[in-house]
């Protein structure tokens, strides 16, 4: 019997896991997914990387070769959190990274023109980064600059980064479309 019972939670298990694997952990296609209206200016807390003409707002190019130095940024930030708190392994580690991701978003912010140059040549926003990540993903996924520009907005915004693939997984699905 208790032969039967472990064949039996094994076969619900495995069952559990394969259909978890089917569709827990997969991407909706762009075209399944329900595209958030931005707002019209830029008065929202995230400022999108397209422009309402669909082509790359002007701080993304500047944003593009700040990349690189907000890498070196959080790396430096990171080094300086362990050195810090090293008597605290976990913490120091945590802390390290904040403070390198804040290193790392002010030098990108910089090298793209500043706050005021990003805002002034953005023409959509959004108040919620898993708004920006669903539409982005939506709308320009497909683009062949796309790539460029997520990276370049997640220097900008690393909280991007951190929800993009939780935010698309729990995008609003068009008519007919199951998660």
């Amino acid at each position: 019997m208790r032969h039967v019972s472990r064949m039996l939670c094994s076969a619900v298990l495995g069952m559990f896991v394969v259909g978890c694997l089917g569709g827990c952990f997969t991407m909706p296609k762009p075209e399944e997914i329900v595209a958030p209206e931005p707002i019209s200016g830029n008065s929202g807390e995230y400022m999108c990387p397209y422009t309402q003409d669909e082509v790359l707002a002007m701080w993304v190019d500047k944003a593009v070769n700040a990349r690189l130095a907000s890498g070196v940024g959080a790396a430096v930030g990171a080094a300086v959190g362990q050195k810090a708190f090293e008597q605290i392994p976990i913490l120091g580690g945590l802390i390290g990274r904040k403070i390198g991701e804040e290193a790392g978003r002010k030098i990108a912010i910089k090298a793209s023109g500043g706050m005021e140059y990003i805002k002034s040549t953005s023409d959509l926003s959004f108040n919620e980064v898993d708004n920006l990540a669903v539409y982005l993903y939506a709308k320009y996924s497909y683009n062949e600059h796309y790539d460029g520009a997520l990276k370049a907005t997640y220097a900008i915004y690393p909280k991007l980064q951190r929800r993009y693939v939780t935010a698309i997984r729990g995008a609003p699905r068009k008519q007919g479309v199951e998660k």
